[in-house]
């Protein structure tokens, strides 16, 4: 079923949040008869479906997506658990010959994909209530210290008040009696050999996606995502979860505790989303040279090229498609 003028073994559209990755993913699957495959750690949340801005209900029939609300928030949902759970998706999608299309904005999944992941086992649930409770005890100054001297790597490379990372590296040594750097050391192979993907960031102006990234938010609003956070915040979870970092998320709960107003939380909630958006150019510059850069505007024709299909198979997608809550 895959349409593809080539033998490509997937399609990967990566770039920075609101600049038009689902609308071009989704052309792309119509396109080619392929699969779209969530490769963003948020979306992965199924109390997370507005605020994180996934693929809407009618998007999801008109072609198969996968892997998207997958996992409750109360679970760390860590790039190991996504990466397994690729695998068995790519082997299915692989069986019914059409073409896998990964869309996020998440690096490391799509460094996982191309270069591999650490084999840290899985924490069991015990050890990281545990080390949670001390860093809510202790606090994180002395949670640093000890990791200083049980891991002097990971102690000297993390920032002392950098929490979650902190946690993370006591609990692989609680669970397995080894620091972090040692498995880091024992990689798992990528499931997408090198040379074999065609690989896009896109890359829009910054200020024309800054000025998107805030009517969006906008936008999520209007469409209900400070219902959504008020469901997530009744759960009382840890804060330190990943699904309570997203993005918007704290701003908006704290705006439901009375702390600030809805305006304000809503300028913290864009601000932020603003910083991770420079973070994802830095990111990508950096780790994952081997994609290519296109202007949304100009990623459909890049695209029906990479993967010589008819000139017409590809709609233009317009960067204000990054607009979508």
């Amino acid at each position: 079923m895959n349409r593809t003028g080539k033998n490509t073994e997937a399609v990967l559209i990566a770039g920075p949040t609101a600049s038009g990755k689902s609308a071009l993913a989704l052309a792309v699957a119509e396109a080619t008869g392929g699969v779209v495959i969530n490769t963003d750690s948020m979306q992965v949340y199924r109390d997370l479906h507005v605020i994180t801005a996934r693929p809407t209900a009618d998007e999801e029939v008109r072609v198969p997506h996968r892997l998207y609300g997958t996992c409750d928030a109360a679970v760390n949902c860590s790039a190991g658990m996504w990466v397994a759970d690729v695998e068995r998706v790519l082997a299915e999608v692989r069986a019914e010959n059409r073409l896998p299309i990964f869309t996020g904005g998440s690096g490391l999944y799509f460094k996982a994909l191309t270069r591999g992941l650490s084999a840290v086992p899985p924490i069991p649930s015990q050890v990281r209530d545990d080390v949670r409770a001390r860093l809510e005890r202790d606090g994180v100054e002395a949670l640093h210290a000890e990791l200083a001297v049980r891991d002097p790597v990971a102690g000297e490379r993390l920032k002392p008040r950098d929490q979650a990372r902190i946690a993370r590296a006591l609990e692989v040594i609680e669970a397995t009696g080894r620091p972090l750097s040692d498995w880091h050391r024992e990689a798992l192979p990528p499931l997408l050999p090198e040379g074999g993907s065609i690989a896009v960031f896109l890359a829009p102006d910054r200020a024309e996606l800054y000025a998107r990234i805030n009517s969006r938010f906008t936008a999520m609003l209007g469409n209900g995502a400070l219902d959504e956070v008020a469901a997530l915040a009744a759960r009382n979870l840890d804060p330190l979860l990943p699904a309570m970092k997203a993005h918007g998320v704290p701003a908006l709960i704290r705006h439901l505790a009375d702390e600030i107003t809805l305006e304000q939380a809503e300028e913290i909630g864009r601000a932020d989303t603003r910083h991770y958006a420079k973070r994802q150019f830095t990111w990508f510059r950096h780790q994952l040279p081997e994609f290519d850069w296109v202007a949304p505007d100009q990623a459909s024709a890049w695209l029906t090229r990479e993967l010589s299909l008819s000139p017409n198979a590809l709609e233009l997608v317009s960067v204000s498609a990054g607009m979508r809550p």
